[in-house]
């Protein structure tokens, strides 16, 4: 049994790793030190989520539907230049370098932004329903649900991991050249995928 739980730990860890909008959001929240459980519970679930569906057979569905991955890309697109452009004008404002002058999301906005980072991007369904799905189906019967399991830990340990230590590391991280830094930084990543979206 320890053998498909530590294969979809490797698989998922593989795949989330990647510096995305998603994760991008869940450092930064970890640097303003706010509503940190929250988000990075919110994303586990949803990869979870998803990732149970993807073992249950909707990766079929969407292969069926390819209308849905190409609204997907485009609305992503959109919704990561917006928030590009955010970043961007931050790096430029110097009243934006301090995290206590942060503009802090209620939680229920910051769960709303990290929802758009996560379900508008069409690489979520790929990765985690279509591809872990299929993978974790390949494998003998019963060794399913353990693969899917791997995975979803890989999740939780990811996502609490960047955040909290994002959190243990704000004193240093808030100063405001490496503020203005992970804006630029996180201004590229947002350009970056909204192109990759678009033109690949």
């Amino acid at each position: 049994m320890l053998a498909p739980i530590l294969g979809g730990l490797l698989l998922g860890g593989s795949l989330i790793v990647a510096i995305g909008a998603q994760n991008a959001f869940v450092i930064r929240q970890g640097i303003i030190g706010r509503h940190v459980f929250w988000i990075c519970a919110f994303c586990a679930a949803c990869d979870a989520i998803l990732i149970v569906v993807g073992v249950a057979g909707l990766g079929a569905v969407i292969k069926a539907m390819p209308g849905f991955l190409g609204l997907m890309t485009y609305g992503g697109a959109a919704y990561l230049s917006w928030h590009g452009f955010n970043a961007l004008r931050r790096v430029f404002r110097p009243a934006a370098m301090s995290a206590a002058n942060e503009f802090a999301l209620p939680l229920r906005q910051a769960l709303l932004t990290c929802a758009g980072f996560t379900l508008l991007n069409p690489h979520v369904y790929l990765d985690t329903v279509l591809l872990i799905g299929s993978i974790a189906n390949a494998r003998p019967a019963g060794e399913q649900w353990s693969f899917a399991f791997g995975a979803c830990l890989a999740s939780v340990l990811w996502f609490y991991g960047i955040g909290f230590g994002a959190l243990a590391m704000r004193r240093w991280l808030a100063r405001p050249a490496v503020w203005r830094a992970i804006d630029a930084t996180i201004a590229i990543i947002m350009f970056v995928l909204a192109g990759r979206l678009v033109l690949g």
